[in-house]
């Protein structure tokens, strides 16, 4: 039912060993001193990320995974598109936090450092619980595949809220914890204010990172289940976009503007997945219908939603310019003193 190539406990290790190595590698060397990221220095790891993406699903892959087949890798650069498709929905929230705190630009790494190794664990967890889900309850397929569709027409249709830490409950129970300082320790999450061990708004900052973070993957986690249910292939699709998302911010955070219609290709894409997840549930018995959809197909369709909703976004930008209209000031203004909202 649920066949698949067999992964040895050391090849798991080696994987998660080789990411954790990247990770402290980019931390304590590339970015040991906080600095501000730049776009040409945020594009050059971007590329980096995405090259270490397909070098895997194609070279390296195949010959570490016993069984590895193109099928595979079919299946782990579409559950590699879609979950990178998604995070960029997380990129453009993650910029409306650091704009309501008002995160100085050379901590902002530091935050998305911590969020993303924190955002690893939390997903690699939700995917050996959904996995033990699926091949225990077939049918929790149809349920997810229902909720993706229910999820993806909401957010046609929802208005963006912005940002309400006062509404976060993870946000408030730090705030009863631990005294808030008004001010940023340069990128420590802890400092002394007033005689008391206390935190700064940089550790806010984190929270809320990580609970939307949370949030998001409760979206993404069962969209990929609608590609695939071999659990290496959902877990390593799942880190590599989420490595790369720390580049990615930066490179688009001050293009925001430039991709109004994201949002409404990233709704028919989880519409889609949900469709197909309800009509293709991967290891259920088939049924009158006889329908099944190859993963090139699902591959093609999301690569030419996400295309055609960031084209007609360009396409917009472009125009708008054309007519002489004033494109939104990026968010990230730092000029002011942070946002701390009150407990």
């Amino acid at each position: 039912m649920f066949a698949w190539v067999g992964v040895p406990p050391w090849q798991w290790a080696v994987f998660i060993g080789c990411i954790l190595f990247f990770l402290a590698l980019d931390l304590g060397v590339f970015h040991r001193r906080a600095h501000v990221v730049g776009f040409r220095e945020a594009l050059a790891w971007t590329s980096v990320w995405v090259t270490l993406s397909l070098a895997f699903g194609f070279f390296i892959a195949p010959r570490m995974v016993e069984g590895w087949t193109h099928k595979e890798t079919i299946e782990y650069l579409t559950g590699y598109l879609v979950e990178l498709s998604l995070s960029m929905d997380n990129v453009f929230v993650i910029a409306m936090i650091f704009a309501y705190f008002r995160v100085p630009p050379q901590y902002q790494h530091r935050v998305l450092f911590w969020g993303i190794l924190g955002a690893l664990i939390m997903r690699g967890l939700m995917i050996a619980a959904g996995t033990a889900l699926v091949q225990r309850f077939l049918w929790t397929l149809y349920v997810f595949g229902a909720f993706l569709v229910v999820t993806g027409i909401k957010m046609l249709f929802s208005r963006e809220e912005g940002v309400h830490p006062e509404r976060n409950p993870v946000i408030r129970a730090a705030q009863r914890l631990f005294p808030v300082a008004p001010y940023f320790d340069g990128q420590r999450f802890f400092t002394h204010h007033q005689g008391r061990r206390a935190i700064t708004p940089l550790m806010l900052v984190l929270l809320m990172v990580e609970t939307t973070d949370l949030i998001f993957a409760v979206d993404s986690i069962p969209a990929i289940f609608g590609i695939t249910t071999k659990p290496f292939i959902v877990f390593t699709s799942n880190v590599f976009a989420i490595l790369g998302l720390r580049s990615l911010y930066f490179v688009l955070a001050n293009l925001i503007a430039c991709f109004r219609y994201l949002k409404t290709g990233l709704s028919v894409v989880l519409v889609f997945i949900g469709v197909k997840m309800l009509l293709d549930p991967h290891g259920h018995p088939r049924h009158w219908w006889q329908f099944e959809m190859p993963t090139t197909v699902a591959l093609c369709v999301v690569a030419g939603i996400i295309t055609l909703s960031i084209t007609a976004s360009l396409l917009h930008t472009w125009w708008e310019r054309r007519r002489g209209g004033k494109m939104p000031e990026p968010a990230g203004s730092v000029s002011e003193p942070p946002a701390v909202p009150s407990g």
